[in-house]
């Protein structure tokens, strides 16, 4: 397994205990978990975790938007896809994907609130993974074939849909 496998996943598993403990039951993930395991078990977990570990809201609202830009950053940088007979560097697209999340929440075209932290955050952890961390890069077409990698990338997009809150 790559090294920085180990990053995403580690990243993926702290987004996640912060979604389901912290944030509110109403996102997707939430409405899984309380169908999983019950309401009354969720959130008498949830009780008790926020109890015992409090935590900032910056850490709450903003890092897990960082570190999800840090993962398919990392699964990202590998690939390329073209457009109009350009190539596209696809390590581009996480930065331009939450920064445009960012202006759809400004521009009330979908849930959430606009916080120039929440882009500071995103920047950061885009610049640590596309710029510091390694990943052997042997450029790939994205949609040339579905290797494990390629899957890895998209679905690590698809990730995002799980933190949608419900209405």
């Amino acid at each position: 397994m790559k090294k920085h496998y180990w990053y995403i996943f580690f990243a993926m598993i702290f987004s996640l205990f912060i979604y389901v403990f912290y944030r509110t039951d109403k996102t997707l993930i939430n409405q899984l978990v309380i169908y999983l395991f019950s309401f009354k078990t969720y959130d008498g977990l949830k009780s008790s975790i926020n109890l015992a570990l409090p935590l900032n809201k910056y850490i709450i609202y903003s890092l897990p938007e960082g570190l999800w830009v840090f993962c398919i950053t990392l699964t990202s940088k590998e690939f390329y896809f073209n457009l109009y007979q350009k190539r596209i560097n696809c390590v581009f697209i996480p930065l331009v994907f939450a920064i445009g999340l960012e202006l759809m929440q400004l521009i009330h075209l979908t849930n959430g609130r606009f916080d120039f932290l929440d882009i500071a955050i995103s920047l950061f952890f885009w610049f640590i993974a596309a710029k510091i961390i390694d990943t052997q890069k042997n450029f790939e077409n994205l949609f040339h074939s579905l290797a494990p990698n390629s899957i890895l990338c998209l679905s690590s997009y698809a990730i995002v849909y799980f933190s949608h809150v419900m209405k």
